[in-house]
C-alpha cells in the first residue's frame, strides 16, 4: 500500500495594506498674486490654510472679487477639521464671507486676524453663525491623525504666523507671508522655533515666493519709520498718507510721526476707519487722547498741523484718495502745497490706475511722494536671502513654492536648489494639482477642481468666459438695441425697427447714421419675410449680420447688438 505523503503547506504572509499619502494642494495662490488657499489632507482629515480673494483687473468689468473654487471642499466638508489663517490681509482672509456660505467649518487665527475677520463677517451678517477661535503661538490643536501648531513670523501686519501640520510622516510647514526683520515694529519672528521645527524633520515646506526675484534681504520696517518722520518734517502743508488699511504696523509708525511733528489725524476710507478702530481696541494702534479729529474739522487747523490717513494707494476708483484726486470727495479737496504720500508697492495690473491718480493729484498742485524713491515703504515679503534663510531653518525633504506668479515660483525653485535641494525634491504646482507625499517619496496625484469663482454685486457666480468677453465688448464698443414688432402670420413688420444705442455713438449727433441703419435692416428683413414661414432665429441672425456689416462699413466698429422682437 502506497503511503500518501502530504504536501507541505505554504505559509502565505498577508500583505500589509499600503499607507495612504499626505495630500497637498492649492485652490488659489499659485501662478497669481492673491486668492491664497491651501489644503493638507491625510485619511479622513483636512486642514485648510487661508481663504483669500483677488481683485479683478480692468478687463473684468462688473466683477467685484475673484475667489477660490471650493467645490472639492464642499464635497469633502465632513473631513475638514478647521480653516487656519496665517494673517489678516485680504488676499488671505477676504474670501471668508463667501467661502463660509458654502462651508460650515471653524475658523482659527491670531488676535488681530480674528478681530478683522469678526468685523468682516459682521458686515455680511454672518458673525453669529460662524465659529471663531483665537490662537496664540504656543497653542496646539490635535486631531486623530493631524496636529496643528504655529511659529511667529514678521510681516507688514501684526500676528502673522507660520503654520505647522504634523502628519504621521513628518511636518508640513506653511510659512505664510514673511520676511526676516531684526528691528521690527512688532514682535520679532521666533527664529528658535523655526529651527526647532526644522531639526525635528520636515516632510514638506510651502513658502512665500513673492520677492524671489529680488536680491538681498528685505529692508526693515524700522528704516521706514525714520523715513516717514523725515518726510513729515520736510512737508509744510497738509499731508495725505495713502496706504493699505491692513498694514497696522505702518499705521502706528505714521501716528508716531504725526505726534513728533505736532499734527492732528483724520482717517477716511471705510476699511481704514474699521482697521483703525480694531487696532485701537486690541492695543496695536496707540493714539493720544485728542489727537484724532473728524474729517469735517480739518479746516479749523493750520495746514501744517493736519495729517489725513486714507485708502487708495493702488489707485482703486472708489477709494478715498481717488475720489479726492478727481474732485468727487465731499469733504476733502486738493490745494497747492498739499503733499500726498504713497506708501505701498503697486500690485501687478494696478499701474495704470495709480498713474492716473498721481496725474490728477499733480494737476491739482499736490507734491506727490513715492515710497520706492523716498524709502517710505518696505515690502512685507522676504527677498532672496530671506527665502534662503527660511529654507536653511526648515530643512524640508520636499519643497513647494507658493504665493506668486509662475516666474516667482520658478525663481524660488532655483534658490532652493542653490541651498542644496535636488530638482526631484522641488515641485512647481498649478491650481488643482495634488502632491501625494509618503514617508520617503513624493509624486503628483490626480487633480481636483480648482479655478476662479467671481463675486458680482455680492453674489457668487461661476467664472463664465463668454460673459466676461461680452462685458468687455460692452465696455469697449457699446451696445445697440433693436426693437420691432412683427406679425408672425403675414411676416410683416408692424412697428420699427427702432435703434437705441448706449456707449456706441451719441444718439443726437448720430441720428442720420442710425436712420440709415434702420432702413437697411428693414429692407433685409422684408426680403427675408418673402422667402417663407416666419423663423425667429433667422430674423435675429439677419438683424445681427446686417447691422454688424453696416456699422463696420460706416464707423469701423462693431457694438454688441441685442435684437428685441415682439411677435403678434
Amino acid at each position: 500500500m502506497n503511503e500518501v505523503v502530504p504536501k507541505p503547506v505554504k505559509n502565505y504572509r498577508r500583505s500589509k495594506p499600503s499607507q495612504p499619502p499626505v495630500r497637498i494642494y492649492s485652490l488659489g495662490g499659485l501662478g497669481e498674486i492673491g486668492k491664497n488657499m491651501y489644503g493638507i489632507e491625510f485619511r479622513n482629515e483636512i486642514i485648510i490654510i487661508d481663504a483669500g480673494l483677488k481683485f479683478p483687473d480692468s478687463k473684468l468689468s462688473g466683477i467685484d472679487y475673484i475667489i477660490p473654487d471650493v467645490s472639492y471642499l464642499v464635497k469633502n466638508q465632513h473631513k475638514i477639521k478647521g480653516l487656519f489663517l496665517t494673517h489678516g490681509h485680504e488676499d488671505h482672509i477676504g474670501a471668508l464671507p463667501f467661502v463660509l456660505r458654502q462651508l460650515k467649518v471653524p475658523v482659527y487665527g491670531g488676535p488681530l486676524t480674528i478681530g478683522l475677520v469678526r468685523a468682516k463677517l459682521e458686515e455680511y451678517r454672518m458673525l453669529e453663525q460662524t465659529e471663531l477661535h483665537v490662537f496664540q503661538e504656543n497653542d496646539r490643536f490635535a486631531y486623530k491623525h493631524l496636529t496643528v501648531h504655529f511659529f511667529r513670523t514678521t510681516h507688514s501686519i501684526p500676528d502673522a504666523f507660520g503654520i505647522v501640520v504634523d502628519t504621521p510622516y513628518g511636518a508640513v510647514v506653511h510659512t505664510g507671508d514673511f520676511k526676516f526683520d531684526f528691528t521690527p515694529e512688532d514682535h520679532p519672528a521666533n527664529i528658535a522655533k523655526m529651527a526647532s521645527v526644522g531639526s525635528e524633520g520636515v516632510l514638506a515646506l510651502l513658502a512665500d515666493s513673492t520677492n524671489s526675484e529680488k536680491d538681498g534681504f528685505t529692508p526693515s520696517e524700522h528704516r521706514v519709520g525714520n523715513a516717514i518722520l523725515e518726510t513729515f518734517h520736510n512737508c509744510h502743508g497738509r499731508i495725505l498718507f495713502a496706504m493699505f488699511a491692513s498694514n497696522v504696523n505702518r499705521l502706528q509708525q505714521v501716528v508716531d510721526a504725526a505726534i513728533m511733528s505736532n499734527r492732528k489725524i483724520a482717517v477716511i476710507g471705510r476699511s481704514m476707519e474699521r482697521v483703525f478702530a480694531i487696532g485701537q481696541d486690541l492695543g496695536y494702534i496707540r493714539v493720544p487722547d485728542g489727537m484724532l479729529i473728524d474729517i469735517k474739522q480739518i479746516d479749523k487747523y493750520e495746514d501744517n498741523r493736519i495729517l489725513i490717513i486714507c485708502t487708495g494707494s493702488q489707485g482703486e476708483p472708489n477709494a478715498a484718495l481717488s475720489r479726492i484726486a478727481s474732485g468727487a470727495h465731499r469733504s476733502v479737496s486738493i490745494y497747492p502745497g498739499d503733499s500726498v504720500v504713497f506708501s505701498s508697492s503697486p500690485i501687478p495690473g494696478n499701474g495704470p490706475n495709480i498713474n492716473r491718480c498721481i496725474d490728477l493729484l499733480m494737476r491739482a498742485g499736490a507734491n506727490v511722494i513715492y515710497g520706492s524713491v523716498f524709502g517710505i515703504h518696505a515690502s512685507g515679503h522676504g527677498c532672496r536671502e530671506d527665502l534662503k534663510l527660511m529654507l536653511r531653518f526648515i530643512q524640508p525633504k520636499y519643497f513647494i513654492p507658493i504665493h506668486g506668479e509662475y516666474r516667482m515660483l520658478l525663481a524660488h525653485k532655483k534658490l532652493a536648489m542653490q541651498t542644496g535641494m535636488n530638482e526631484e525634491q522641488v515641485f512647481l504646482m498649478n491650481l488643482g494639482d495634488t502632491l501625494s507625499v509618503y514617508r520617503n517619496r513624493a509624486k503628483r496625484g490626480r487633480s481636483i477642481p480648482a479655478g476662479e469663482v467671481i463675486v458680482s454685486n455680492g453674489e457668487i457666480r461661476t467664472f463664465e468666459e463668454e460673459l466676461v468677453e461680452e462685458r468687455e465688448v460692452l465696455a469697449q464698443e457699446g451696445i445697440v438695441i433693436v426693437v420691432m414688432t412683427v406679425d408672425v402670420a403675414t411676416r410683416q413688420i408692424l412697428a420699427g425697427p427702432d435703434i437705441v444705442t448706449r456707449g456706441f455713438v451719441y444718439m443726437q449727433d448720430a441720428r442720420p447714421l442710425l436712420r440709415r441703419a434702420e432702413m437697411a435692416l428693414r429692407r433685409s428683413l422684408k426680403k427675408l419675410g418673402e422667402q417663407g414661414p416666419y423663423d425667429s432665429n433667422a430674423w435675429v441672425k439677419t438683424t445681427n449680420r446686417v447691422l454688424r456689416r453696416f456699422f463696420i462699413r460706416e464707423v469701423g466698429r462693431t457694438p454688441h447688438i441685442m435684437p428685441s422682437i415682439l411677435e403678434v
